[in-house]
């Protein structure tokens, strides 16, 4: 039996046949099946990004801001790194401080990103303008509203912390959201790389 096996057994976990915790197992077959998800939407992207007449998204990205935007949402991993380090110290003021942290740049984010589609849709690109601005808020959306469901466990984690239901022997919940959060500000670089910064080709 391995070393983490062990580790599982003795704070009442079930462990797998690989060693790891059932429900780490669990959030990493999630996150598989998320990549195929936005890989579909990332494809239909590509796929229709110039298809259409009229404003494309393409015509309206204000790449400064939203590079911004995407700094704010990539330094959100560091102070979820921090706040997984400080429950494994039993240090849960600190946790709650940068699960905190966490949160509220996830909220910037959002903000942006709110802000960001507000003043495309005053540039006269809706949801169903043309198929690229379809694909373009499609894909974008449903990857801010994963990050609003983040928010939401990372605030809940501060709320059960205060209440005194989160303690160094529940650090795997941390962890659990973490890799979660890691795994949308991954998504993020990826979107950002072939939504904002890939050229759309003319025809």
């Amino acid at each position: 039996m391995t070393t983490e096996a062990i580790a599982v057994e003795e704070h009442g976990a079930h462990a797998t046949s690989t060693g790891l915790d059932n429900r780490k197992l669990a959030m990493w077959a999630f996150l598989g099946s998320e990549c195929l998800l936005f890989g579909a939407l990332i494809s239909g992207y590509l796929l229709y990004r110039s298809k259409g007449v009229g404003i494309k998204p393409h015509n309206v990205y204000d790449i400064p801001y939203t590079s911004v935007s995407s700094f704010v949402l990539l330094m959100s991993s560091l102070t979820m790194v921090l706040a997984l380090a400080a429950i494994q110290r039993n240090e849960e003021r600190k946790m709650r401080i940068w699960l905190t942290a966490t949160a509220l740049l996830g909220m910037t984010f959002i903000g942006g990103q709110v802000y960001e589609f507000t003043s495309f849709v005053h540039e006269g690109l809706s949801l169903s303008a043309n198929p690229a601005s379809s694909a373009f808020f499609l894909l974008t959306g449903f990857h801010g509203t994963h990050v609003t469901l983040g928010i939401i466990m990372l605030l809940s984690l501060v709320g059960l912390s205060l209440a005194g239901k989160i303690g160094p022997k529940h650090a795997l919940y941390v962890e659990l959201i973490g890799l979660y959060w890691h795994f949308v500000d991954i998504v993020w670089v990826v979107i950002f790389t072939v939504v904002y910064l890939m050229p759309v080709p003319k025809h």
